[in-house]
């Protein structure tokens, strides 16, 4: 039974361009999937989440990232009376925005963007899925309700501030209420995203061989879920002790998600998703304990892994990737595709419309993509 103050898609906001209602799949369920056919989504497979794509096949991407987020999201809120479909539809559109090479290239895009205001995830998700992705007759973007935007924008909280130029032009047009809190399907795909990657790239640091089992055996939440996994199966094999230890360090985040959201909804005396969103607080949270718990293991990979002489190596030759192409193709539209013609054209006049239209293309590519074409055309 959906509680309260949980999105209802029978009141929910509408879409920007005003489109009959299925007869088969809520509004929100039409989200999710319009998300899950686009473009930018399938492309995700082929996006760095801490390794690089190619470096192996049983590393995350973003797109098997995306999907766990989406699946831990879904755990929480159906035992939470929320909007599955919704905490769905945003944890799957969470990360659409990413460039080639994760958080490094972001960074790198974002200091040759600095002349031309910036460059944010974030804002780029919501461009795409309002604007970039153009498959449909009617309207650019994928014409998404309003609650799926909203969740997209600020499922980390309210934005406040100089906005990001991407977020900021749309939002002059379909204000989403950025100073609010999002409803609190967002704030759970928030979370979920959160204890994704901090399990997997457990996971992903130990198959990399950047630390040991012997190293993590310490850490907060690991260190009990390996001695019931002892006591349980004394005699298992490394690989299976490895895995049941971190499905019960996972299984330990979203039952603490669950609990101390729970009280947290049942006393903030919220009636509604709109009351969810003027309350001025986040109601979906972990434990004191638990975000201690799992600060501590974020400052063990951030050091042992993320930057990881192997991995920094990386981000260096990845970097400099990024920044020979967006000189070259600024200097040089006519490098950018065929199909871009007409709008190359109008912003030939306009450095800043031009720089933004290259970033989009450089933001599209997949890790693949990008190698192939500083190959082709630097060498």
């Amino acid at each position: 039974m959906r509680a309260p103050f949980a999105s209802d898609p029978v009141t929910a906001r509408g879409r920007r361009v005003r489109e009959e209602e299925s007869t088969f799949r809520s509004c929100h369920q039409r989200d999710r999937d319009r998300i899950i056919h686009a473009s930018a989504f399938r492309r995700l497979k082929h996006k760095t989440q801490v390794f690089v794509e190619h470096e192996g096949d049983y590393y995350r991407t973003r797109l098997t990232h995306s999907i766990e987020v989406a699946q831990v999201a879904r755990t929480i809120a159906g035992a939470l009376g929320l909007n599955g479909e919704l905490t769905e539809a945003v944890a799957l559109a969470h990360d659409l925005g990413h460039t080639p090479f994760g958080h490094t290239g972001e960074d790198a895009l974002h200091a040759l963007m600095a002349p031309y205001g910036g460059f944010d995830h974030n804002a780029q998700a919501i461009k795409i899925v309002t604007s970039l992705e153009r498959h449909y007759a009617e309207f650019d973007g994928l014409n998404l309700t309003w609650d799926t935007l909203e969740g997209i924008a600020k499922h980390n909280g309210p934005v406040v501030g100089d906005l990001p130029y991407a977020l900021a032009e749309y939002n002059a047009l379909h204000d989403l209420e950025l100073h609010t809190h999002a409803s609190a399907e967002a704030q759970v795909a928030a979370l979920s995203d959160d204890i994704a990657y901090n399990n997997h790239d457990l996971h992903d640091g130990l198959r990399a061989g950047l630390f040991s089992e012997d190293e993590i055996a310490d850490l907060p939440l690991v260190a009990p879920a390996y001695a019931e996994v002892d006591r349980l199966y004394p005699d298992t094999d490394s690989y299976r002790r490895r895995h049941e230890a971190l499905r019960r360090v996972f299984g330990m985040m979203v039952s603490d998600v669950i609990e101390t959201s729970r009280g947290l909804l049942d006393n903030c005396g919220a009636a509604s998703a709109a009351d969810i969103r003027h309350l001025g607080r986040p109601v979906i949270r972990f434990s004191d304990q638990m975000w201690q718990d799992i600060r501590a293991i974020r400052a063990f990979l951030f050091k042992r892994m993320y930057r990881a002489p192997s991995v920094m190596e990386k981000r260096a030759e990845v970097t400099k990737i990024v920044e020979d192409l967006f000189p070259l193709f600024l200097e040089n539209p006519d490098m950018l595709p065929r199909h871009w013609a007409r709008q190359i054209e109008q912003a030939a006049q306009d450095r800043t419309t031009l720089a933004r239209m290259v970033c989009d293309y450089i933001a599209g590519m997949t890790d693949r993509y990008a190698y192939s074409e500083h190959a082709r055309l630097i060498g």
